[in-house]
């Protein structure tokens, strides 16, 4: 079996159920969010978490990148997307199919770094700050 890693960056709240689900799972889509949208490459998502969840009242002021490993023929049925530039590559996964996507994650969901925005309260939460500390860039 081949191996493919994925990237997803998170706000504050959409990081907590993730902690939630023992780092097994990503939270049901909200019924404005028809899509599940995985990113292909850190540098991407590390973009994402930057430049909008740090300036985002709805993310907590903070973008989190999470890496999880995934089986590529699982992935196949999935057309990679261009969204942008050369880098901005996704996946587009149904909202409605994000259970089974979530089934088919290898292992655990991994922080891999953390940006906090100048807005950021740090939260009650003494995993999620052990997380932030241990992944933030300055």
């Amino acid at each position: 079996m081949k191996k493919i890693t994925l990237y997803r960056p998170v706000g504050l709240k959409e990081l907590q159920l993730i902690v939630g689900s023992n780092f097994k799972a990503f939270p049901p889509r909200l019924e404005w969010q028809p899509i599940f949208y995985p990113v292909m490459n850190e540098e991407y998502a590390c973009e994402i978490a930057l430049k909008w969840n740090t300036k985002d009242e709805f993310s907590g002021y903070c973008g989190f990148v999470t890496a999880f490993d995934m089986n590529k023929q699982f992935l196949e049925k999935y057309e990679v997307q261009n969204v942008g530039g050369e880098i901005h590559d996704e996946l587009w996964v149904p909202a409605e199919e994000l259970k089974v996507f979530n089934k088919n994650i290898i292992g655990e969901i991994r922080i891999t770094k953390t940006f906090l925005g100048i807005e950021f309260i740090s939260p009650p939460n003494e995993l999620i700050n052990e997380l932030i500390t241990k992944t933030i860039v300055k």
